[in-house]
């Protein structure tokens, strides 16, 4: 009576450990939790549908060739920050507002070779205006830290300056390209993030009667602040030119010959639907059917299975058909949340299963 429950317990076992080697393959560590869920930028779209539509044309495009960025890769992450705003008054800088920039890169593998880092600070809500010389709200400075002390503070004499300028009071954004400054984090290992220090315009304010740091930590910046990292990385192994492929699969049918049968894989079937942004599921297909003797050229046999189906014609106990298995495969991206809520587009080799032989 126990070996039911002990062959469930089995099967499982199988599939969690299936689990987690498809998530290795996928890039992940365990299977993500989203939380908060960022939305998914315009462009992530733009290069999915884009994707999708050269997955459904024989098309010989450039599978690696993010256009929308003018560079190659085959991901695309969505980095959040995760630092926090802290004090910066001095005595050189009395009214100044500081927020720590830090953008966990574990998710990219050391054979990833980023080509593109680009940072993205928005900021989207000013509650309140001041008519006169409104323009030059404050002054911004971007520092990265080259070290931090034991409580995760950096001092002044520890960091680059990288960029410094006025910014309007109006909401608005500001790119800056991070590719340089990524690759030295990735290369020393010592990603000690950024710093992005706010200084309450003199001429804008000094005559208002108005505590400048007050308004720009509560109103202007806190309320609207919004960092982000767009990271685009290739891996040379996973990148692979596409081949033509048809786009026209055969109706399953009764014959037993060696060939692709339909498979549509739902990722809410095996519970992945709460992470996977899209495809919400894919055609995936597999391979069954035999491979009988003599082998014919629709078949796709190697040279040993030609042999093999040759002495299984005279000794079918003690030789087995060849195995009927994928020889072509093609590939699709996905966007989802990865282990810490970043948004990220990946394009998969070897996930849809073109053409079937006999090995």
């Amino acid at each position: 009576m126990l070996l039911p429950c002990v062959c469930g317990f089995e099967d499982a076992h199988n599939a969690k450990k299936q689990e987690r080697w498809m998530l290795k393959a996928l890039g992940l560590f365990s299977r993500p939790k989203p939380g908060r869920r960022p939305p998914v930028p315009a462009v992530f779209w733009d290069i999915f549908k884009r994707n999708k539509k050269q997955e459904s044309h024989p098309l010989e495009a450039d599978p690696c060739a993010i256009t929308e960025f003018g560079v190659r890769g085959n991901i695309v992450r969505l980095v959040q920050d995760q630092g926090r705003f802290v004090s910066a008054s001095s005595g050189r800088c009395p009214k100044c507002v500081q927020k720590q920039l830090f953008f966990n890169l574990s998710a990219v593998e050391k054979i990833e070779q980023v080509t593109l880092a680009r940072l993205d600070i928005k900021f989207h809500r000013v509650q309140y205006h001041f008519p006169q010389k409104g323009l030059d709200a404050f002054s911004l400075s971007l520092y990265m830290n080259l070290k931090t002390s034991l409580k995760g503070v950096s001092h002044t004499y520890s960091r680059k300056l990288l960029l410094s300028q006025s910014m309007r009071l109006h909401p608005g954004a500001m790119q800056l390209n991070m590719t340089n400054i990524v690759e030295i984090w990735r290369k020393r290992g010592r990603n000690h993030g950024l710093v992005l220090t706010i200084n309450p315009s003199a001429v804008a304010y000094g005559a208002s009667g108005v505590d400048a740091a007050q308004y720009l930590s509560h109103v202007a910046v806190f309320q609207g602040f919004h960092a982000s990292l767009l990271v685009v990385s290739l891996n040379p192994i996973q990148c692979k030119r596409r081949a033509k492929r048809n786009a026209y699969y055969s109706p399953v049918s009764l014959t037993t010959i060696c060939k692709p049968r339909k498979l549509y894989i739902s990722f809410k079937d095996v519970g992945w639907e709460d992470w996977i942004i899209a495809p919400h599921g894919y055609m995936a297909n597999y391979c069954h059917g035999e491979c009988p003797f003599p082998l014919s050229e629709s078949l796709n046999g190697t040279n040993h299975a030609i042999l093999q189906t040759l002495v299984h014609s005279f000794h079918p106990e003690g030789t087995p058909q060849p195995c009927c298995v994928p020889v072509k495969l093609s590939p699709i991206s996905m966007l989802y949340y990865d282990n810490s809520d970043n948004v990220v587009l990946r394009h998969y080799e070897d996930m849809i299963v073109d053409e079937c032989g006999c090995r």
